[in-house]
């Protein structure tokens, strides 16, 4: 059996797919009007990246009724493992230590207490093992 093709969602697709993943099921207008909360997108943008994403196979479409509602056909978790193996690869020498160092030490980007609390409960399980 030939290995699942892995899909690579380009960055206005993974704006999409947050939308799906968040919503469950959704109409072109709302993941549109999602989109248009945070950038400029023109709605006929929207319907075909979503039309291109259900032929790749990353959204589903149910056509039975006359409004299509979509849903992500990749799963979260899965699409953000890939994408961070891949990032890291790509950006930090296959260094996991190097992102987290990255990602930490950035003042521009501060952890919260809530987020450190878990990270620490992280390392300590791993500490353990």
């Amino acid at each position: 059996m030939a290995a699942p093709k892995l899909i690579k969602p380009t960055e206005s697709e993974l704006e999409i797919l947050q939308i799906l993943w968040e919503k469950g099921l959704a109409t072109v207008r709302e993941v549109h009007e999602g989109l248009a909360a945070t950038k400029d997108v023109g709605y006929t943008t929207t319907l075909k990246l979503m039309q291109i994403m259900n032929e790749k196979g990353i959204v589903k479409r149910d056509d039975s009724m006359r409004t299509h509602v979509y849903q992500a056909a990749v799963n979260k978790e899965k699409t953000q493992k890939h994408l961070l193996n891949k990032m890291i690869d790509s950006l930090f020498g296959g260094s996991s230590t190097q992102l987290v160092i990255q990602a930490l030490g950035d003042d521009s980007q501060k952890a919260s207490q809530e987020e450190i609390d878990k990270i620490q409960a992280l390392l300590n399980s791993l500490k353990k093992q």
